[in-house]
């Protein structure tokens, strides 16, 4: 991925911000798009204070206007798109308001069709190149009170199917990483939130969800999409990878 251009979305933190920095320090000019001016700025910042290529868009992707004069924004074409921005919420159907569901489509399924409509031809004029979409193990297996969040994984394993199949063609790859549980600012957010002078605890007994016995890093998934972006992932297309510590293939 030397000297190629990378755009990733959700850049500014957890996995996202993994990516960003293991992709600028292997070289490739980075673009990441987040809704968090000051922190996506500061990121980029400290990025090219290391003298790498990083330039911070902000926006959201869940807006088709935004999103596309975002992308059409970078200079020359684009190798590799990352689909990373998202949302989640925890409840049942019943535990689901109508505001909920949208708020989460928008974000993680609406999102990521502005982001690949927005960017093909820029793949195209590239003669082809690397979409990578984040899905989940939720995508495939249901985990309780996710009923919205599994929904636009489904969703996003889907859409990777269709344009894989549709761009095979023209030189474009598309995949899906499928995550379990991965320790972000996310997952420390929500435990404070909701398991206040608990939260060892409840990490510890969420990390056991796990078989291998503790959550991935962050820095575990880039490393991933890394390899299925660049020229080494080349044979790998229309397909769904799981980095998982085994919770899809050793759940009993």
């Amino acid at each position: 991925m030397e000297n190629k251009t990378v755009l990733i979305t959700g850049g500014a933190s957890g996995i996202g911000l993994a990516m960003v920095q293991l992709f600028a320090a292997k070289k490739t000019k980075v673009y990441f798009i987040d809704i968090n001016p000051e922190i996506g700025e500061t990121v980029a910042q400290t990025e090219r204070e290391k003298g790498f290529d990083v330039t911070f868009l902000c926006g959201s992707v869940a807006d088709p206007a935004e999103t596309e004069n975002l992308i059409q924004s970078i200079p020359g074409k684009i190798d590799t798109l990352i689909n990373n921005a998202g949302v989640s919420h925890i409840g049942k159907v019943e535990t689901t308001s109508p505001e909920d569901f949208d708020r989460v489509f928008q974000v993680n399924v609406k999102g990521m069709f502005n982001c690949i409509k927005a960017a093909l031809p820029k793949l195209k004029e590239n003669g082809g190149g690397s979409i990578l979409n984040m899905a989940s193990v939720a995508a495939t297996i249901g985990i309780p009170d996710r009923f919205a969040y599994s929904m636009t994984k489904g969703a996003a394993l889907s859409m990777t199917l269709s344009v894989a199949r549709d761009y095979v063609a023209d030189g474009i790859r598309c995949n899906c990483l499928s995550p379990g549980r991965v320790h972000t600012p996310f997952v420390d957010g929500f435990l404070a939130k909701n398991y206040p002078g608990q939260e060892k605890e409840m990490f510890e007994k969420l990390a056991a969800t796990q078989p291998i016995g503790r959550m991935a890093t962050p820095s575990e998934i880039a490393e991933l999409a890394y390899f299925v972006s660049s020229e080494t992932g080349s044979f790998i297309t229309g397909t769904n990878i799981p980095i998982d510590g085994g919770f899809l293939g050793l759940k009993m």
